[in-house]
Order: C-alpha cells, then structure tokens, then sequence
C-alpha cells in the first residue's frame, strides 16, 4: 500500500465505528512477529474499519479450527497491543508442547487469514486505579498485560511512575526485551528489570539470577509497599509472588493478578464435581440430548461440575465463564447463568449458556 492510501485508510479510521463485541465476531491476521524462538505476536484488524476500545490488560476468546477432526477450539488470550492505539489488536503467544491451539496459531496463522473471537473482556487492568506508582511483575508470557499497561501509560504521557520486573528462563526468552529498552530511555518514570534462571550456551546473563526472592524487591523497587502491584504468569509464579508480598508486610488490597493457566482455573471445578449434594438440598434433572443422558445436578452446583461428576467427558476450558468453551443449547427449563464474558448477549437471547457457571432453577433440557 502507498503512503497515501495508508494515510486514507488512517483518516477513515478517525470516523470508523467502534468494535461492538455483541455484533463483530471476525478478525484479519495482518502481520506474524518474531518475538523469540517459541513466542509469536499476531496482529489483527476488523474486516472494515473498525476502532477497538478496550482496557489495558483485558483478553479476547479466540475460536480456532485445531482440534484433531478441525473442530473449533476456544482459547482466551491477554492482549498485548495498547488501546491508546485503536486500529489494531495483538496477542503474543508462547508455542506450547503438544498444546493444539498455540501450535496452529505458530505453524498455520498467516496475514490475510480471519479468525472468529469473542470480547474484549476481563477485570485485570490498571485503568481503574487512582495510583500513580505501579509495580509490574511477570513470568513468561505473563508479560502480555504487563506490555498492554506500559504502553498505554506511556502513550497517555508517561506521568506515571512504573517499575517493570520480568522473570524468564534464560536470556533466550526474554520477550520485548528491546522495546522495554527503548521505554526506558524514552520515560524518565519507567525502569525496566529482568531476572533470567541460567544462561544461554551463547549468551552469559549478568543480571539478577534465579528466580524472584524477597530480596530483590527493594534492589529494583525501594518503595515497593508504597506501589500498587499487578502480577501475571503461571501458577507457582503467582503464588510465590503472593506468599512473597505478604510475607514482606505489603498491604494486600493492593494487590492484582492475573492468569490464564486453565489447569488451575479447573481445579476448583474439578474438586468440586465429586462433592456431592448436601442434604436436604433441591436438586433438578438435567436431560443431555445428544449424550443421551440424564443427571441429578444440585440447586448450588453449576451443571458442568454434575456432569463431571456423573462421568460424562464435557468440553471445558477456563471452568469460570471466560473462555466459552461449554457453550450449550438451553432447549428448556430455566438456569441462574454468572459468566465473566465468555458469551455474548445475542447468544444469551438465542438460548445459548455456559454449562461451566450455571445453576439449575429447574429441571432442564441441553443439546449437548
């Protein structure tokens, strides 16, 4: 494209309107970028000109054709682009061994391709704070939201006062670790750390090593107890930090995080589908078309965790109405639906539910 026609895409872009997650549900690949040797950014745009307004730190549902007969695949995923810049969205994503989606986005996603999602969604931002110190810390690709936040406070006019510290594995695996270089000349309120577990068979890291401990806070954040601290990353990391933090005497309320382990956000679901009904309590029937079975599920028990416990092998991913993995067919009967942006209204008006986060307030019927 020439340098006018970006430039008249970019002024019709001015007068475009807004992403709506109720209506939109189609994104176009527009650009694949090596960030390291297994984690790739993907940068998108609506099909027509659309501006995507969203907060820092929030994630999108992506429903990718990769499941072993190419059924679809659902997968929410933390953006990682910044919405003071409206016209496009990115996630960067770590190949995961054997993981089906990760490695169709690496190995099949090119520019030109659409994909289905849903979202933006999600509670994990720093937008809402009335702070202006903040202390940022990741592990892995827990990195994204931690970027997604950065960039806006840095594009809004870098008053705020940020203290960045990424763990990785080694300096092979240090993501964005150019771009949050530049921050750091370009924002006199922004300092960038990493901490890295080993060394690479090229390159020796001469920074701080291992992994996170109580006495690094105060070499890379003196004031730390002062700030307000976001955390993203895989479980151990998060409940080190956790455990880290209180233990350090860190006002709590404070404290946010963020994750998208879904082995961990099952395991609540999971412990709980083998609890069986208290006594005394109402209990409904639960009639699966396809499956062609019937349960008894409990009045306070969501209708996944009676399956479950029944036996039945149901699609699940998040286990907290994130993802949309579950969605069903209500054919009949009613249910008290609590879900965090996994489905959208219309497919609420259609019928459609999330077995994963609804109680039954009647017998009911599911196409499942």
């Amino acid at each position: 494209m020439t340098v006018n026609g970006v430039l008249a895409e970019l002024n019709g872009l001015a007068s475009a309107p807004l992403w709506n997650p109720e209506r939109d549900e189609v994104l176009v690949c527009r650009q694949v970028i090596d960030e390291t040797h297994d984690v790739k950014t993907f940068v998108f745009s609506a099909p027509q000109a659309r501006r995507f307004c969203y907060l820092p730190g929030q994630f999108m549902t992506f429903s990718l054709p990769c499941g072993p007969s190419g059924e679809e695949i659902n997968r929410s995923y933390t953006l990682s682009s910044a919405p003071t810049r409206p016209d496009r969205v990115s996630i960067t994503v770590k190949r995961v061994e054997k993981g089906p989606v990760s490695n169709w986005l690496h190995d099949t996603l090119q520019p030109g391709m659409e994909v289905k999602v849903a979202g933006p969604a999600g509670e994990f931002t720093c937008a809402d704070s009335s702070s202006k110190k903040f202390l940022f810390l990741s592990g892995g690709s827990g990195i994204t939201p931690m970027m997604s936040m950065s960039r806006t406070l840095m594009d809004l006019g870098g008053e705020a006062d940020v203290v960045f510290l990424h763990s990785a594995r080694s300096p092979d695996d240090l993501i964005f670790a150019r771009e949050l270089a530049l921050m750091e000349q370009r924002w006199s309120g922004f300092r960038a750390s990493t901490v890295c577990e080993s060394d690479t068979p090229s390159v020796r890291w001469t920074g701080l090593r291992g992994r996170l401990v109580a006495p690094m806070l105060p070499l890379i954040a003196p004031d730390f107890l002062e700030r307000e601290v976001y955390v993203c990353g895989p479980a151990p990391y998060m409940t080190a930090v956790r455990t880290l933090l209180a233990d350090s005497g860190f006002d709590m309320t404070r404290h946010h995080e963020e994750s998208f382990d879904f082995a961990t956000l099952m395991q609540g679901e999971l412990e709980d589908a083998f609890a069986a009904p208290e006594p005394g309590e109402t209990t409904y029937k639960v009639n699966f078309t396809k499956s062609r079975r019937e349960i008894e599920c409990g009045a306070d028990t969501n209708i996944l965790s009676a399956a479950r416990a029944e036996g039945m092998r149901v699609p699940a991913s998040c286990g907290k109405g994130l993802c949309g993995t579950c969605k069903c067919k209500l054919v009949s009967g009613t249910v008290e639906m609590k879900h965090e942006g996994g489905i959208r209204q219309r497919e609420v008006d259609m019928g459609m539910i999330l077995i994963c986060c609804s109680k039954p307030t009647s017998d009911v019927v599911i196409e499942r």
